[in-house]
């Protein structure tokens, strides 16, 4: 288990009244930047991103609402709007006003930021973002969890796993085997399948049902063409939740693309399973957007 220093905590107010529980790590005055996890995780998931970039960089994480430490909310209260105005939130109680940052977003992380992409908060305060293993639309369509054919009984099929009310239960082998499958790629070492399973066991069922739901019916194409800030996106090539087909399109639809990469045999968990990969994405954004040059030991010192 990777070991962070003690970050210092707030908890932000959404514009519904929900808590977010959100950690800042680094100097105060470095280039900032501000991490947005997925589906059934939590700040935990950033850990190996945290600790390479937070020796000169100012690391913002949060718990999107429902997971971590982040309460569960009303039943009502699950809905791109509610990402997009946590995610704004956020942006205003961590960052100076006008102060801009590089966001990155992993799976329900990336379409925090579509949902966001017309926000004026997020306008003031995105100088780029990336969208790591993520997707716009038809997810349970193009999701390939299912050993099947596309098509309606797959979609149907896929629905039903990933929207399941059931338990997750205690991690164990089986477990393990299972996460593997359905989230990262085959040749995953045990002790990062062990990490994530850890971090998705730990979310409650209700919000991991309440966000499949709006997973689901997910649809924010607008919100690719309307993210006018540079986007990278990143992909690993044996991702079942949101394969490779959502980051090719979303490539060709954004405004401001700066590159696709793809990165052979990883599954969906790519800032887990290639951490020194999705660092290295997030520092090229904030050296070419941020000015933010690396320092001691990541300079080579």
């Amino acid at each position: 288990m990777i070991r962070l220093p003690a970050p210092r905590t707030h908890t932000v107010r959404s514009a519904d009244g929900a808590e977010l529980h959100a950690e800042v790590y680094g100097p105060e005055d470095a280039p900032a930047v501000v991490l947005a996890h997925g589906w059934t995780c939590s700040t935990a998931f950033w850990a190996g991103q945290i600790r390479a970039l937070a020796a000169d960089h100012r690391v913002i994480a949060y718990d999107q609402r429902g997971h971590g430490r982040s309460p569960v909310p009303a039943a009502d209260g699950y809905s791109t709007t509610a990402l997009a105005d946590d995610l704004e939130a956020v942006l205003a109680a961590t960052l100076g006003p006008g102060e801009r940052a590089v966001i990155a977003g992993h799976s329900m992380g990336g379409m925090t930021i579509m949902a966001a992409a017309g926000r004026p908060g997020f306008v003031q305060h995105a100088a780029a973002v990336l969208l790591c293993s993520t997707g716009p639309s038809r997810l349970t369509a193009e999701a390939t969890v299912v050993p099947l054919g596309p098509g309606g009984l797959r979609t149907r099929l896929t629905g039903a796993v990933l929207g399941s009310k059931a338990p997750l239960g205690p991690v164990t082998g089986l477990s393990k085997k299972v996460l593997r499958y359905a989230t990262m790629g085959p040749g995953s070492a045990p002790d990062r399948v062990d990490a994530c399973a850890r971090i998705v066991h730990a979310c409650p069922r209700p919000s991991r049902y309440g966000w499949s739901r709006v997973l689901a019916a997910l649809d924010l194409e607008a919100g690719v063409r309307d993210l006018r800030v540079p986007a990278a996106v990143l992909v690993g090539t044996a991702d079942r939740l949101t394969p490779p087909v959502h980051s090719r399109a979303m490539a060709e639809a954004l405004p401001h693309c700066t590159g696709l990469t793809e990165l052979a045999g990883m599954g969906h968990m790519t800032p887990v399973e290639a951490p020194e990969a999705v660092t290295a994405q997030i520092r090229e954004l904030t050296l070419t957007y941020l000015g933010a040059r690396p320092t001691g030991k990541e300079a080579g010192v």
